[in-house]
């Protein structure tokens, strides 16, 4: 026998002329997790902070604890057992796992006196409760962000959280790391937990879910067991069209010159002895997984990781890149795989974002910024990415996450860069958004535009990449090009 423990009924908002959500159902079970898909825009966010108490509907009903509300506030939904695990995870980095974890009851319970041994005893029943594994006595910042996503959840745990919403939980794990976390998801479900699952990646949420509700421009378009769905499906529902991955046919001349040349590039406890080369218009894929050194390799060249050994040379010409400004000068631009903490800018206009890499480009020749010039070059870099804003003066922050990947992106095609060098370049973004991104990495190419893309995505690898070379334990394994570049060829290569 199932039993209801959430039901949002006919809820819809509107902010100023934006219908954000019309007339949408969303019904949660205990003891399931039930994934809650749509593009960026659809809906998604204005839900979740309707059923947290954030936001009040402006109509509809909120059903929880057999008790109907016309709207919660944030302590009410925190009573109910309603806890959100955001995509930053808002932890303090300073303090200890075990910290982070028990601050919440603390804080509820009013305490002004913070003891670490009670602070421990309340972390580690926690972690024994689901079977994790944890140092609790670690400093979030130093732990690695799987670690960082548990912590989270044990904090909510901890608060006896009874419906937990996860924002984007996977968005920058490993695929082994994203085995770990469902496996501790179940474990959560085991105990009667509700889990409301938001994720842009399909195949995850076909292997989670029970239950799924797609929106799709504020409305509800699809909803039931994840049984009845497939991947088409679920595209054909966010976006309303088909969307079909395949491989692109497109080639690099055999007689392109030389943009990168990496030799026997090494960092100590990272990789080793890296060689491989990319030519203009050309995209390599870096895969492995976790601890194989792709994300080091792409770091090091951009000035992040420090070298100990080997050589860059760019368009012919050894470079010494110690730091990001040698990368820079040296024509190289760098989109990382978390765009919230390393990419951008978040409570400034897309404008500043996007001048940021050149602000030189921008001044006088006694260095005052050409206001003008920052407004017109903005404009541009959004009509040609397609960033979805009424204004370059719009707060990023503000922006859906793949408007905000698209701003990482215009930051660094406004410098022109000879070579671009990119982590994850669509994690956290939505199936039409990913889409809309790989056509923008085509045209680049075909423009003459080369690329180094480390990715754990094997599909996106093989979606938009010429050559894909595999790494294992900080070594290039294999190279797999032309025909040879399919999924389950670079599959097996990972897992041998």
């Amino acid at each position: 026998m199932t039993v209801e423990v959430l039901r949002l009924g006919g809820i819809s908002k509107r902010f100023g002329g934006v219908q954000a959500l019309r007339d949408v159902d969303f019904a949660v079970q205990q003891s399931s997790v039930h994934c809650l898909i749509g593009e960026n825009g659809s809906g998604k966010s204005t839900l979740i902070k309707i059923a947290t108490g954030v936001f009040a509907p402006d109509a509809g009903t909120i059903d929880i604890a057999g008790r109907t509300h016309e709207m919660l506030t944030p302590l009410q939904a925190i009573r109910y057992g309603v806890e959100v695990i955001h995509q930053d995870l808002s932890l303090f980095p300073n303090l200890t796992a075990a910290e982070n974890i028990a601050i919440a009851p603390y804080l509820a319970q009013g305490r002004r006196l913070f003891r670490h041994r009670h602070a421990r005893e309340i972390a580690d029943g926690v972690i024994r409760q689901i079977g994790i594994a944890l140092d609790l006595d670690a400093a979030v910042e130093d732990l690695s962000v799987a670690d960082r996503q548990l912590t989270a959840i044990c904090r909510a745990l901890a608060q006896d959280a009874r419906i937990m919403f996860m924002d984007e939980p996977t968005a920058a794990l490993t695929w082994r790391e994203v085995e770990a976390l469902f496996a501790a998801v179940r474990r959560l479900t085991a105990r009667g937990v509700a889990v409301v699952f938001i994720s842009h990646k399909l195949d995850e949420v076909l292997t989670i879910a029970d239950d799924i509700t797609v929106l799709r421009n504020g409305m509800l378009v699809a909803n039931g067991p994840a049984r009845d769905f497939d991947r088409a499906a679920l595209i054909r529902a966010m976006t309303g069209r088909e969307i079909v991955d395949r491989r692109g046919e497109w080639t690099v001349p055999p007689d392109a010159p030389a943009v990168l040349e990496v030799r026997a590039l090494t960092a100590p406890r990272a990789f080793a002895e890296v060689s491989f080369t990319v030519r203009k218009g050309e995209i390599v894929g870096l895969a492995g997984l976790l601890g194989s050194g792709t994300m080091d390799v792409v770091e090091a060249l951009f000035g992040i990781v420090r070298t100990a050994g080997g050589q860059i040379i760019v368009g012919g010409r050894a470079r010494r890149i110690r730091l990001p400004t040698d990368a820079i000068a040296a024509g190289i631009g760098y989109v990382p795989n978390d765009r919230l903490t390393q990419g951008l800018f978040l409570r400034h206009p897309i404008s500043w974002n996007i001048i940021a890499a050149r602000v030189d480009a921008v001044t006088t020749r006694w260095g005052f910024i050409r206001w003008g010039a920052v407004a017109a070059n903005a404009q541009r870099m959004m009509n040609e990415l397609h960033i979805v804003s009424a204004s370059p003066a719009t707060v990023v922050g503000h922006l859906s996450g793949g408007n905000q990947q698209r701003v990482v992106l215009a930051k660094w095609l406004w410098t022109q860069p000879a070579l671009l060098l990119l982590n994850g370049p669509t994690v956290g973004v939505d199936v039409g958004s990913k889409e809309e991104i790989y056509r923008l990495l085509r045209s680049l190419s075909e423009r003459g535009t080369a690329a180094v893309v480390a990715s754990d995505d094997v599909p996106e690898l093989v979606a938009i990449c010429h050559r894909v070379l595999v790494m294992r334990r900080g070594r290039i394994v294999t190279e797999f090009s032309g025909a040879r570049v399919t999924e389950d060829a670079i599959l097996r290569e990972l897992h041998a």
